[in-house]
């Protein structure tokens, strides 16, 4: 997982690809953003989703404590700008960006809260999160694989937690991907019937939003 070629030929994989789609896709339903606008895409790492936030129009900044990755990421992407840097103190004045990004990146941050905080300091309208739900298919199959080693696997009740701690009134909104991970029939056909939220699909998607726009 650490190493950037072998972690990103998995979202071109075919299980690989369906799932980043259908994880990408469930994060636009939370917001659209203007083309124009700016994001940190906080952990990074290769550059998938910056660079899918990218091809939306958005100019995007993708930051990343492990060189590795980055150095692998401006080479597939010179459109996306990447920074090597710590989610828990970001090197960004505040309102510096329209949106923060964090998509299965903040499960190996010890503490969310702070990372949170630092992305709600950071961005103008709010924070948006991919996170790893425990109450899953793909914890019970994944929890203890090389690819996932060393992840935090968080709850719906956890992420609220953390958001009342922040601010009582921030105001967060949840849906949800990926019931069965893999790329098989059944799983696309299945993934088509859930609605926006289903408690046990593997990926939760996060909109936490400012008390004001600033």
């Amino acid at each position: 997982m650490s190493i950037p070629a072998v972690y990103d030929a998995w979202y071109q994989s075919a299980r690989g690809s369906w799932i980043g789609q259908q994880e990408f896709s469930v994060l636009l339903k939370l917001f659209t953003p203007q083309a124009g606008q700016s994001l940190l895409d906080v952990g990074c790492g290769t550059g998938y989703f910056s660079q899918r936030f990218q091809q939306l129009g958005l100019q995007v900044t993708g930051l990343d404590p492990d060189s590795a990755m980055i150095e692998f990421a401006k080479i597939k992407e010179s459109k996306v700008k990447y920074l090597e840097g710590d989610a828990q103190a970001l090197p960004f004045a505040d309102n510096s960006f329209d949106y923060c990004s964090a998509i299965t990146s903040l499960c190996f941050i010890a503490e969310p809260e702070k990372a949170i905080s630092e992305m709600l300091r950071v961005s103008r309208y709010g924070v948006i999160l991919g996170v790893l739900n425990r109450h899953s298919l793909l914890h019970v199959l994944k929890k203890n694989s090389i690819g996932y080693q060393g992840a935090r696997w968080d709850t719906v009740s956890e992420i609220k937690k953390w958001c009342n701690k922040i601010n009582p009134e921030l105001k967060t909104t949840i849906k949800s991907a990926v019931l069965i991970p893999s790329a098989g029939i059944l799983a696309k056909t299945i993934e088509t019937l859930l609605p926006d939220y289903f408690s046990f699909s593997s990926f939760l998607a996060v909109r936490i939003e400012k008390k004001t726009n600033g």
